[in-house]
């Protein structure tokens, strides 16, 4: 698989979370990759914990939290 594909697979994946209305609320990098953990605000839904192994995905991501200027629900965690 090309990188492009491998990103834009990871892309897709990130944005039907946000779709599906989860918010991110933490970051952990690590040799592996990033592993980020999505949040939703709707009763009975369970957390999704997504790693993502591609630096442009997690540029991606990083982009969506920070240079959108939206204001995450809770404080995010990273640990580098």
């Amino acid at each position: 698989m090309s990188a492009y594909a491998e990103f834009d697979k990871e892309r897709q994946e990130i944005d039907a979370l946000l779709r599906q209305g989860y918010v991110v609320t933490g970051i952990h990098e690590d040799l592996d990759g990033a592993r980020v953990k999505f949040a939703n605000s709707k009763p009975g839904v369970s957390p999704v914990e997504l790693l993502l192994l591609t630096a442009d995905s997690r540029k991606y991501v990083t982009t969506l939290v920070f240079a959108a200027g939206v204001r995450p629900v809770a404080p995010i965690e990273t640990h580098i």
